[in-house]
């Protein structure tokens, strides 16, 4: 659960009306105090599975100016929750940053690009998921590579879905017909993807991305290790983004 200063729902919302209409600077600090905790939890999550040499600190210094973005952005008028619409404008100024760093060496991307062809070719041929021992076939290389291939990858599954789905705070009107068609497109075919997943990994994807579980909670839950876990979620994306990376192909 998300940690609060103390402040009764009724009093949060009465500031953001208060803030709506009259911009002081100490009813934002008090905004500002409140929803603190959303930062460090967002960074928290990006930082599980990220080298060693990303400071977490500086997640949370990035994360802060989307929280920053989102106090001035956010329209209490609108019946949206603020909660979900922070996380989106957190999250994004974290993984802005981390691009900006350009912190996943070449190699990573190119390995990550290939296995998600790899999936998608085997996928769509089987009509099913491709099993590892498939996978590792067509890419001739052993199961010990693949895995070995897969940790690697893992910083790259890191920044998973955000490049393909659009902030689900923007109303439609926002948005010309053609664009909402096809983020409907795009929305219809990760859902189905998701649902095409193997067991294990749609239930990490669900955990993870839906109930806000950590990797490290999910790994109890599933009895399985945290590095298990963090192989199935990486496989999971790919996954996923093969499935993304096909449906924008075709809308182009």
């Amino acid at each position: 659960m998300i940690e609060r200063t103390g402040l009764q729902a009724t009093e949060i919302a009465d500031l953001w009306l208060e803030y709506h209409r009259q911009r002081r600077p100490e009813i934002r600090e008090k905004l500002i105090a409140n929803y603190l905790s959303l930062v460090k939890l967002v960074a928290g999550r990006i930082a599980v599975g990220l080298p060693m040499h990303i400071d977490k600190d500086d997640l949370v210094s990035n994360g802060f100016f989307g929280l920053l973005d989102a106090i001035e952005r956010f329209d209490p008028l609108r019946n949206i929750k603020f909660e979900t619409y922070a996380v989106s404008r957190i999250r994004g100024s974290i993984l802005d940053s981390l691009r900006a760093q350009d912190w996943a060496p070449i190699s990573v991307r190119q390995k990550a690009k290939k296995y998600e062809q790899t999936l998608a070719t085997l996928e769509a041929q089987l009509g099913r998921s491709a099993t590892d021992e498939e996978v590792a076939k067509t890419l001739e290389i052993s199961l010990d590579q693949l895995y070995s291939m897969l940790a690697q990858l893992n910083a790259a599954a890191i920044i998973p879905l955000d490049e393909f789905i659009k902030d689900e705070s923007l109303t439609n009107s926002t948005i010309s017909p053609l664009q909402y068609v096809e983020d409907e497109a795009v929305k219809t075919t990760l859902a189905e993807a998701i649902d095409a997943l193997p067991e294990k990994e749609r239930i990490i994807v669900s955990l993870y991305y839906y109930d806000g579980l950590t990797l490290k909670e999910i790994s109890l839950v599933l009895k399985l290790t945290e590095a298990r876990i963090s192989q199935l979620h990486t496989k999971a994306i790919l996954r996923l983004r093969g499935a993304l990376t096909r449906i924008q192909s075709s809308l182009i």
